[in-house]
């Protein structure tokens, strides 16, 4: 069996690693969507004093659920992830499409509340005192087949819990005790109609307004649905519902599933995620006006009451201009003895994967057996990867490749449901410059298909 050296980036041992990146702060007052040109799936969002904060979907990759912390809700940067690793141990091996889906963030008491799923193992619950501090994660209750949960404290003190089900289901509220750790009851459905709001998922609740509870959520599917928002004035129900963002005559399809939020001076904002394909879901700021009682999300250019995604807008008012423009982090040359907070791994991280080197500014990647994988990226686990940060970029790296026995490789890889591998690779004849795709058909990944072999230049690249 072949060993594997896979990053998303790079791979043995790199002493940069550097790219181009989208910056939406167009340095005059207006921003241009999207403020992420990433994959932060599912984005939820809430404001805290004058800092604003960010959670987003990890699926199987850890560590899990990115935090981003902004100012003015368009400059953005990772301050930490919710938790290292998965306390499961079938999460040793990739589980494809597994891990945490659609967390929501929520404070209240002094503390900051993440709650999310995973399909087949139940609901989490993360806590801390700090975003950026430590998290103290616990399974609240072993379950399969629940989706994208939210808290909600009411004004009694009373705790809740809105979820939906796996293939977008219902709106489903429990009863929570006040500290959240514990369901007290198996649920109600609160809202459910296929023919009006069908694949219903990413519930949200939102702050009550005059009197009425509001929450929203997605429905339609993914590339082409919208967001809708469901008011009440009892938890329980009926709910009213309206869509109040749509593609429309704009180019950013299926707008929806993300976070409402207001502002220090009464303005109100959403972040939601456009599905762009191999790019991921990526993020996109909404201004939000409240009319007869609905929020409007975007702009509302026939005075229906439902808006269409704006692609350029004045930044928000948050009190103060001119917040330094920032971004997530991309760059990184593995000085500082730990891995940058961009990078995660396809699979749980093992120490022995690699080493860091703060006198060389390098990180050595370790390789190992992998026997579930026939060649495919797809299983492998140790792909130290980030999010593809721009809509065409570069990326700088530098690889010193020294192998071990034929087969063994080390490059930069572009993975996903197809990918390309770029690598250095040992073979009887010597080492050559290797370029690999793979795909997966029918569930199933094919064997990659080697695309071209030369020899390396070395005075480009090097190797032993």
């Amino acid at each position: 069996m072949y060993k594997y050296i896979i990053a998303m980036i790079l791979c043995g041992i790199c002493l940069t690693a550097k790219s181009q990146i989208w910056t939406p702060d167009k340095a005059d007052g207006t921003y241009k969507n999207p403020i992420i040109h990433a994959d932060y799936s599912d984005p939820d969002v809430i404001r805290v004093g004058d800092d604003y904060y960010m959670v987003a979907s990890s699926f199987n990759c850890q560590p899990g659920i990115p935090v981003l912390h902004s100012k003015d809700l368009v400059n953005w940067t990772i301050i930490n992830h919710v938790y290292d690793r998965l306390p499961l141990q079938r999460y040793e091996r990739v589980q494809p499409g597994q891990g945490s889906w659609a967390p929501s963030i929520r404070y209240h008491g002094g503390l900051f509340y993440v709650y999310f799923c995973t399909p087949e193992d139940g609901l989490f619950m993360a806590t801390a005192k700090h975003p950026s501090g430590k998290w103290t994660l616990r399974l609240v209750q072993k379950v399969t087949n629940w989706e994208d949960p939210c808290p909600f404290w009411d004004d009694d003190g009373q705790a809740y819990l809105l979820r939906g089900a796996v293939g977008a289901g219902p709106a489903i509220l429990h009863k929570m005790t006040p500290d959240g750790t514990r369901l007290l009851d198996n649920g109600k459905i609160i809202y459910r109609d296929d023919r009006k709001q069908p694949v219903l998922e990413g519930f949200k609740f939102m702050d009550k307004r005059d009197g009425y509870y509001y929450f929203s959520a997605p429905a339609g599917g993914v590339q082409t649905g919208w967001q809708s928002v469901f008011r009440s004035r009892n938890i329980y129900g009926p709910y009213e519902d309206k869509i109040i963002l749509h593609q429309g005559n704009s180019t950013v399809n299926g707008p929806h599933q993300g976070g409402i939020v207001e502002t220090q001076t009464g303005e109100w904002w959403f972040v939601h995620f456009q599905d762009k394909r191999f790019y991921g879901r990526i993020v996109h700021l909404q201004p939000v006006q409240w009319k007869n009682g609905w929020p409007v999300a975007g702009i509302d250019q026939d005075g229906d009451g439902t808006g269409e995604p704006v692609l350029s807008f004045k930044k928000p008012n948050v009190g103060r201009a001119n917040f330094p423009v920032t971004v997530p982090q991309t760059d990184d040359d593995f000085s500082t003895g730990k891995l940058g907070l961009q990078w995660q791994w396809q699979g749980a991280p093992q120490k022995d994967w690699y080493q860091l080197s703060k006198e060389r500014k390098g990180i050595r990647l370790m390789a190992i057996s992998n026997p579930t994988d026939s060649g495919s990226l797809f299983y492998t686990p140790n792909l130290l990867l980030q999010k593809i940060p721009a809509p065409a970029f570069t990326v700088t790296t530098a690889v010193n490749f020294h192998p071990q026995q034929d087969g063994d490789r080390a490059g930069l890889s572009v993975a996903g449901n197809y990918f390309t591998f770029l690598c250095l690779e040992k073979e009887a004849s010597g080492n050559s410059l290797v370029l690999y795709e793979g795909k997966r058909e029918n569930r199933k990944f094919l064997m990659p298909k080697k695309l071209l072999s030369s020899p390396p230049p070395p005075e480009r690249c090097g190797y032993g």
